[in-house]
């Protein structure tokens, strides 16, 4: 068992390198320059010798590989540098940007799970064929929604339409409510679709079979039997799914006017600020690792079988 964590920690440390190395070469590669574009403004009044001197003061002419060490140096200390366009270090901005990004992505992907197993549940209640098509072709129309469409849509019918929702000066909770219906309506179409997959699998095993001929219901079947199987493989692709969160926040809160890293992440790259960048995708890249390889760890605790593997393994 220890080896497999052990091993399970060696990949995720591998992944979070290999995000951080492709990160900083694509960010040092894009056209034009932070620190001139925020400094060579006429309204400063900075000469060629000042900008110099801020321009060494962020190493900016060191050579890559200096860059690249020296960042990788700073990032294992839990120093990010500084935002060139803000003047402050990166850690802070990130902090006072993350809660809003952490309620909206943990909400709406608690959101996306409920919906998907509705889905699922009601797909296979269902006692007519025609009525559990329509139910499986739901999650179909919700991944092919567009997230910013969707959310100009619950802005238009429950802000002004019913006005349940003010959109002007809302209560932090009240400005939570359409944005996690936003991001979670498109995460819960995958999850709906291989949990469905699955139940749909695990119902034509032997043991279903006998517990049906022993008198079991249908529904005690799915709760018994089926849905602990049918879960399994629905936990590896909502850790997956969990990462895709920060790619779908950066529309939302741009939709619905948020201050979280969406809204930080788009400023930093109208900006071109390279180290906020940085920051911000090793952040996003540590917490992708860190959901996914808890999932990993988890696995043995609902199949036996990994366990009685794994412990032959060591």
């Amino acid at each position: 068992m220890s080896r497999y964590v052990i091993g399970r920690i060696g990949q995720a440390g591998l992944v979070l390198w290999a995000a951080f190395t492709v990160s900083f070469i694509l960010l040092q590669a894009l056209p034009g320059d932070a620190i001139l574009i925020k400094f060579l403004n006429p309204e400063l009044g900075l000469g060629p010798e000042q900008i110099a001197d801020i321009r060494a003061s962020y190493g900016a002419d060191n050579p890559l590989l200096v860059q690249y060490v020296h960042t990788v140096a700073n990032f294992l200390t839990g120093n990010f540098g500084y935002s060139t366009h803000a003047g402050v270090p990166v850690g802070d901005l990130i902090l006072a940007n993350l809660p809003p990004t952490l309620w909206l992505s943990t909400l709406g992907f608690l959101l996306s799970l409920i919906l998907a197993v509705m889905l699922a549940a009601l797909s296979a209640l269902s006692p007519f064929s025609w009525l559990r098509s329509c139910i499986q072709s739901i999650p179909a129309l919700f991944i092919s929604t567009p997230v910013f469409w969707l959310g100009i849509l619950l802005i238009q019918i429950f802000s002004f339409q019913l006005r349940l929702i003010p959109i002007i000066n809302p209560g932090p909770w009240q400005a939570l409510i359409l944005p996690v219906v936003t991001l979670a309506v498109p995460i819960s179409a995958p999850l709906a679709q291989i949990l469905m997959r699955n139940i749909d699998h695990v119902l034509t095993e032997p043991f279903v079979a006998v517990a049906r001929a022993k008198g079991a219901s249908h529904r005690w079947v799915l709760w018994k039997h089926v849905a602990k199987n049918a879960v399994l493989p629905t936990l590896t692709i909502g850790g997956i799914l969990f990462g895709e969160l920060l790619a779908g926040a950066v529309v939302t809160e741009a939709v619905f006017g948020l201050n979280g890293l969406g809204g930080l992440t788009q400023r930093s790259v109208n900006d071109q600020d390279i180290a906020v960048l940085q920051a911000i995708v090793v952040f996003s890249a540590a917490a992708f690792v860190l959901i996914n390889l808890t999932v990993d760890l988890l696995y043995p605790v609902f199949d036996p079988r990994l366990r009685v593997r794994q412990g032959a393994v060591a």
